[in-house]
């Protein structure tokens, strides 16, 4: 096998991290010598091994010797764990191959120079596979390079672009496998974030339903072992703290002012400050990647706040559920977005289009 097909399977590997390594990223190894594998792994859960370690331990002394694939650069830095690079050092492996340099400072080449010092040969690949090491880790690299989380907004919408009836009802427009496919976006998300429209209306809790979470045991169980932030924007404090909403733990507050009454046991405050009369989207998204280290963040909202986020430039993904049904023409549309001219309206690009039980999944990048 050649190191595409080895970096692929690392790759591969790494994927198995995709809900459950927050605020880590994602990262698979692979240990080959004599052209077979010897050992693998994957990092599991922030605070436990990496995945170089999980590889190395398969491997025992198979790995002296040995060509380690790893998609992302091994740690140079001790945080929770010990730094990867020099466990591939003591290890003995003997040729290094990499997908992507990691972005954060702390590493940033630190792990390569360290493995090339110890005489080790150092590979780092381009083209296809680094950048699918880099969209598995979008939004680490967001949060690295720009301080800022990948933001993704998912919205349900009818044949004819519309979310709701004109009183704002809107449960279901879309069947159970749409709505399962949803929990494995949330599940994958540091933040899922909402409305107070959206929380008032459907009485959300923005929770992962353990019952609808599709997965293999091993990453269900992961995943259900760690709860994504969630936050309510509400600059004007309209939603009660009785709500379904405030019952639930790793719920925040994002607002203006401090509320008169405390927040309920288990919830967050982010004070924020006013742009135009709401509360300052950006300055929500800086605090959230650089104080809770959030590298993606999910809008589940109405045509309002998903608007004022595509207005303001701050989202890079649309997910959009279609569903094979005509709601009207007095139905609430997809965006609040007054847009007047062709040389305002806004293009996007899809990446992805494909049938999730009746409906469609259609995704968009801007």
């Amino acid at each position: 096998m050649s190191d595409t097909l080895y970096m692929a399977r690392a790759l591969q590997l790494a994927e198995q991290g995709l809900y459950s390594t927050h605020p880590n990223p994602r990262v698979g190894c692979v240990l080959v010598r004599d052209g077979h594998i010897v050992g693998e792994g994957w990092h599991q859960q922030a605070g436990t091994a990496h995945a170089e370690v999980h590889a190395l331990t398969a491997a025992g002394e198979a790995a002296r010797g040995a060509t380690a694939y790893v998609s992302l650069e091994p740690c140079s830095h001790h945080g929770r764990t010990p730094p990867c690079a020099q466990a591939l050092v003591d290890a003995g492996v003997a040729r290094v191959v990499v997908a992507l340099q990691d972005p954060n400072p702390q590493v940033a080449g630190r792990g390569l120079g360290l493995l090339r010092n110890a005489g080790i040969e150092v590979e780092l690949l381009g083209g296809a596979l680094q950048q699918q090491a880099q969209e598995l880790n979008r939004g680490f690299v967001r949060r690295m390079t720009h301080g800022m989380p990948w933001v993704t907004a998912k919205l349900a919408m009818s044949l004819d672009g519309r979310t709701a009836m004109a009183s704002g009802e809107s449960q279901w427009i879309t069947g159970p496998a749409a709505r399962a496919d949803v929990q494995r976006l949330r599940a994958r998300s540091s933040v899922v974030l909402s409305g107070a429209d959206t929380v008032l209306l459907d009485n959300a809790r923005l929770t992962i339903r353990a019952d609808q979470l599709d997965l293999p045991v091993r990453q269900k169980a992961l995943a259900l072992q760690r709860s994504p932030m969630r936050v309510l924007v509400d600059g004007s404090q309209r939603v009660p703290f009785e709500s379904s909403f405030y019952q639930e733990t790793n719920g925040w507050l994002a607002t203006l002012q401090q509320p008169e009454h405390p927040l309920p046991e288990g919830c967050g405050l982010l004070l924020l400050p006013e742009k135009e009369g709401h509360v300052d989207l950006q300055a929500l998204l800086q605090k959230l990647a650089q104080k809770h280290q959030a590298n993606e963040v999910l809008v589940e909202a109405g045509a309002k706040l998903c608007g004022a986020f595509l207005q303001a430039g701050l989202l890079d993904e649309l997910v959009v559920y279609m569903a094979p049904r005509l709601l009207g023409s007095d139905a609430r549309p997809l965006f609040d977005l007054p847009l007047l001219q062709m040389a305002q309206v806004v293009g996007l690009k899809i990446v992805d289009m494909r049938a999730v039980g009746d409906d469609w999944r259609i995704s968009c990048r801007l």
